[in-house]
């Protein structure tokens, strides 16, 4: 088991369970043998994809998936709540076809997802992920949960998609893929070594949740609804610069103009909750404390529901916090059966923070760090990027986002 702050010493990982959220601490000789995921598991020591077996073979016996979260066009990203994890192939650059890679990472995307859809016997087929991220000190690596490809409320496909991207002017493709944490808190080194041995994924002390995935493809998801509801200033604004000179060109972009930015904000809110039906910028002078007036869609196609929703935003630099005259503005505006979007490329203080959720005001708040993660997304990954974009959508007369 970890110790009392959840780490695992270099020299005790070649027998270590995995346990989620714990940190495997890395060596001290100072080079590429320090890192701890060759230690722990038979995977080599360089890649985000990272195997025992071969893609091209289709042997495969685990993948340990590596993220480091400083990829700014490729923002892997956990969300602990939903036990979602959205993560992208490894055909990065142009020149390659889709599933040329040199690690063969896209090619055993596409197997493993084509194989969760087929029967249990495809699915005995499909290597257990293992998910680890970047941590502290030096190369340690966090362990964060044991994945299945796709998801019970994903269509194949959401679950996984071929997407372009351009760099230098050259356009080429690479996999974004969704995967399910599964509800299996420890992973059971005899269980892995089973593994590379070349036992069956359901066999020996394989997790129950494992089990009952490749047996009838059922998602016993790792979900953690979080206690905190109030975020602090650091975790509201990018610290990377690439983020930061996102914020700043949107600001810039706007600046003297602070009307004009509700448009992009209604853009990003669409960006953020697709299901957005129709959304009207008011009139500066008539907005009557509403910048944006819209309704968002639930149920089936063929029999919608529309929730009403009011808009306000602030196109406030980062160093300008969003305060309670700010928000109770928008407060105000709210009527029964109403919710609340609140959007700025800075932050809200502490003060409106406690006070929008302890009254349990049902307004969405979004802050400089949303911003910059759905852009990012959306493969909006830079300043350059961003500033192509709003020269694309926000020219003088352009009012395409609120069709």
């Amino acid at each position: 088991m970890p110790d009392a702050d959840h780490t695992i010493p270099f020299d005790a990982l070649s027998n270590a369970d995995l346990h989620v959220d714990a940190v495997y601490l890395a060596g001290t000789s100072g080079n590429i043998n320090d890192d701890p995921l060759q230690r722990l598991l038979p995977v080599g020591n360089m890649g985000g994809f990272r195997h025992t077996g071969s893609p091209w073979k289709q042997t495969v016996k685990l993948s340990a998936l590596y993220t480091s979260g400083a990829e700014s066009d490729w923002p892997d990203s956990l969300d602990p709540q939903t036990g979602m994890l959205t993560y992208y192939g490894d055909n990065r650059s142009p020149g390659h076809e889709l599933h040329t890679t040199k690690r063969g990472g896209n090619l055993l995307l596409r197997d493993a997802f084509e194989a969760a859809h087929g029967s249990p016997a495809d699915r005995l087929r499909v290597p257990p992920f293992l998910l680890f991220e970047r941590a502290a000190p030096g190369r340690a690596v966090r362990f964060r949960g044991l994945l299945a490809p796709g998801s019970a409320t994903l269509t194949s496909d959401d679950e996984l998609a071929a997407i372009w991207r351009s760099q230098g002017g050259s356009r080429f493709q690479n996999y974004r893929a969704r995967f399910t944490v599964l509800d299996a808190a420890t992973i059971p080194r005899s269980w892995i070594n089973d593994l590379v041995q070349g036992a069956d994924t359901t066999s020996g002390d394989c997790p129950e949740a494992w089990r009952d995935w490749v047996e009838g493809r059922a998602y016993k998801v790792l979900a953690a609804p979080s206690t905190t509801v109030v975020r602090k200033k650091s975790e509201q604004l990018p610290s990377d610069p690439a983020g930061i000179a996102m914020l700043r060109t949107i600001h810039q972009f706007f600046e003297g103009r602070p009307h004009a930015f509700e448009e992009c904000a209604v853009a990003i809110w669409r960006l953020i909750a697709p299901a957005t039906g129709r959304c009207d910028v008011t009139r500066p002078s008539r907005d009557g404390g509403r910048d944006a007036i819209g309704e968002y869609l639930l149920g089936p196609l063929a029999d919608r529901v529309a929730v009403d929703f009011v808009l306000e935003a602030k196109c406030y630099a980062p160093t300008t916090s969003v305060g309670v005259r700010d928000v109770s503005r928008l407060v105000s505006r709210l009527r029964h059966r109403n919710f609340g979007v609140f959007v700025t490329l800075s932050y809200f203080n502490d003060q409106v923070y406690n006070e929008v959720r302890e009254d349990g005001h049902p307004i969405a708040m979004i802050c400089g760090q949303d911003v910059v993660d759905i852009l990012r997304e959306h493969g909006y990954g830079d300043a350059n990027a961003v500033r192509a974009w709003l020269e694309n959508q926000f020219t003088s007369g352009s009012a395409a986002v609120l069709v």
